[in-house]
């Protein structure tokens, strides 16, 4: 039987019946009796329970502290602040540092490579990173022009290295001769 009032010749000198705590404001691992007069747990563990929370030390920035699962963690985050990177040729890749990055860093294309993306660097009609191209020749190129002869397999005729285009292609004949044979007639040889 819980006892929530007590009377010693006429004088209340213990009176729990309008006791208004609760488990959720005492503290966790102490006892009180509730407005009934029982013997109840408190509950309360501050302002959060953290025993389910799952952050570590490397999860909570360098020199700063929280509380989690009941411990004080002190933070080994990386504070990288603002970290910047330049981009100087088509095929670098940017390696972002592990850690805090406090939003205000920068990766951008180098100043020198940057400023050759001009649209009389570009054959016209195609964009490179949003510049829309206008080169269409005559500034100085190099030309080359070749003569092919045919041949029976496939011939693939480009410009040699340090010339830009070529200017034409002559394809000769496909060479031929006739000659008298032994036997009075010709013989063609082609080729």
């Amino acid at each position: 039987m819980a006892v929530n009032k007590v009377i010693y010749d006429g004088n209340t000198l213990i009176d729990l019946t309008e006791d208004t705590v609760d488990a959720a404001h005492v503290l966790y691992g102490c006892t009180f009796h509730d407005a009934s007069g029982i013997i109840t747990d408190g509950s309360c563990t501050f302002d959060a329970d953290t025993s389910d929370a799952i952050a570590t030390t490397a999860d909570i920035l360098e020199d700063k502290t929280a509380y989690a699962r009941g411990s004080l963690l002190v933070g080994e985050m990386t504070n990288n602040g603002a970290v910047s990177g330049i981009i100087s040729t088509y095929d670098d890749v940017y390696s972002v540092p592990e850690g805090y990055h406090d939003g205000l860093g920068t990766v951008e294309i180098d100043s020198t490579e940057l400023a050759k993306l001009i649209p009389d660097n570009i054959k016209a009609g195609i964009a490179i990173l949003g510049v829309l191209g206008e080169y269409t020749g005559g500034g100085g190129e190099t030309v080359q022009s070749k003569t092919a002869t045919p041949t029976f397999s496939t011939q693939i005729i480009t410009p040699d290295v340090g010339f830009d285009y070529l200017s034409g292609v002559t394809v000769n004949p496909i060479p031929y001769v006739y000659e008298i044979n032994a036997a009075g007639g010709y013989t063609a040889t082609i080729g």
